[in-house]
């Protein structure tokens, strides 16, 4: 039964903060700083989800063959070498690491 109201929670919440939303007055999203923190935002979440599943591994703080993955990928990118080069040097990396470690 408590697996029923957690959903039933959760809907809850989901739609009020999406009435919240609709509810903002557009001169408050018109502003300059309301507009940068909408575009940083996306970028953020994303490097912390990537930061999360790269370094931890349940629920604790892990590093290993990844972490070389991201480091060529990051020095790749410093390079402004092509996506799919900065895809293939994370892979390489990794995988090195991993054939070398064992």
């Amino acid at each position: 039964m408590t697996v029923w109201i957690a959903i039933g929670a959760t809907v809850v919440g989901c739609y009020l903060v999406k009435l919240a939303g609709l509810l903002v007055p557009a001169s408050a999203l018109e502003r300059p700083l309301v507009q940068r923190l909408a575009a940083l935002l996306p970028v953020a979440l994303l490097a912390a989800l990537t930061a999360q599943q790269t370094f931890s591994s349940g629920g604790s703080l892990e590093v290993d063959a990844r972490v070389a993955g991201v480091a060529a990928a990051a020095l790749a990118l410093v390079l402004r070498a092509p996506f799919l080069v900065v895809v293939a040097a994370a892979v390489v990396v990794t995988a090195g690491v991993r054939a070398i470690g064992g």
